[in-house]
């Protein structure tokens, strides 16, 4: 069964980098932006990161900074490669560690996928927009990297 818009988002607690936990319990009461992306590191998941650092710089300038927006980003790498990652970037929202896999699992993008017809499990790059109480107020599948970023920034707005 697939999380969908309105639903409640699915608990999870996950290491980051910078040394962070991230969980749903201690973002309650803020919107967050929540992507999943296959693999730290590779060129569509930098393009993807570097354009939500961007735009969280964005959204300080469309005053919507007050809202508090943070992004996390998740990947089933261990943590030494997404510390690697944040730094090499300078990212500085917190990239997760969803390693066990329970996360992704939990909000359905750990998805069976096929490459010259050879089936495998893997990421599906993805986005969730969690409104203040927990709910999902916006998903976005199959994400296409190119202003991906923008529509969620745009997706922010309507809060």
């Amino acid at each position: 069964m697939s999380v969908g818009e309105g639903d409640t988002a699915p608990d999870f607690t996950l290491p980051a980098s910078g040394g962070r936990t991230v969980s749903l319990a201690a973002l309650r009461g803020k919107p967050f932006v929540l992507y999943f992306y296959p693999k730290a590191d590779t060129p569509g998941c930098t393009k993807e990161a570097c354009a939500f650092q961007e735009a969280l710089a964005s959204l300080d300038k469309i005053g919507l900074g007050k809202l508090g927006i943070q992004v996390i980003g998740v990947s089933r790498d261990k943590m030494k490669p997404i510390e690697k990652f944040a730094e090499k970037y300078g990212l500085t929202f917190p990239l997760a560690s969803d390693e066990a896999g329970a996360a992704s699992t939990a909000y359905d993008t750990w998805v069976e996928k096929s490459m010259y017809g050879r089936k495998y499990m893997g990421m599906e790059r993805s986005t969730f927009l969690i409104d203040k109480t927990g709910k999902i107020a916006k998903v976005w599948r199959k994400v296409s990297v190119t202003g991906h970023a923008k529509a969620v920034t745009d997706a922010i707005a309507t809060l």
